[in-house]
């Protein structure tokens, strides 16, 4: 069930008893669509779909990515499901950064910027930390450092980016350094 979650109410009428136990990590979970994978820890298992509703018993309706999670899984068509989850454990999770209480007087706002910004233009991705919420790009044609933070990235609807990806931006020239205000996928 790598990445689709099924529309047909399969999840209905398995026995817990049946089932795995099975321990892992959360790598995504769509809060939006209402579930996620957890690659587990032993490998012949791999991924494995966890519903929201699976969540419920723990006054919960997601998990954040690298949270450990035990459940009891049972083996479908086309993979591993959590029928019940018996344990949440949030240390190792990634926390969504704490919302702003007050805007920054120095910070940028890059929407603003896009008319002065050039045309799209070829960059790879330096390093880019979820955490921090900011990352680097380098240019194609000088090799400069180009900043770009996440919500420009969210702007061009991508979640994630890898080391060496290739994109585009638009490019303006910011107070501390050249600024990506624009990003899409090569």
């Amino acid at each position: 069930m790598r990445g689709e979650a099924r529309q047909d109410g399969e999840r209905g009428g398995d026995d817990v008893s049946d089932a795995t136990s099975v321990s892992g990590v959360v790598k995504w979970f769509d809060v939006t669509r209402g579930f996620g994978f957890a690659v587990a820890d032993d490998p012949v298992i791999g991924d494995v779909l966890v519903h929201f509703s699976v969540l419920q018993a723990h006054g919960r309706r997601s998990l954040p990515e690298g949270a450990r999670v035990d459940v009891l899984a049972v083996q479908r068509g086309r993979g591993w499901q959590a029928r019940e989850v018996t344990a949440i454990d949030l240390t190792g999770a990634v926390e969504e950064p704490p919302p702003r209480r007050a805007r920054d007087p120095d910070r940028v706002d890059p929407v603003a910027l896009i008319d002065a910004a050039g045309p799209y233009e070829a960059v790879t991705v330096k390093w880019f930390n979820r955490l921090k919420g900011y990352g680097f790009l380098v240019r194609a044609s000088d090799g400069q450092d180009v900043f770009v933070h996440m919500e420009t990235l969210r702007r061009g609807e991508l979640q994630a980016v890898e080391p060496d990806q290739p994109l585009r931006a638009r490019i303006v020239a910011g107070g501390k350094g050249p600024l990506a205000v624009a990003v899409t996928p090569a």
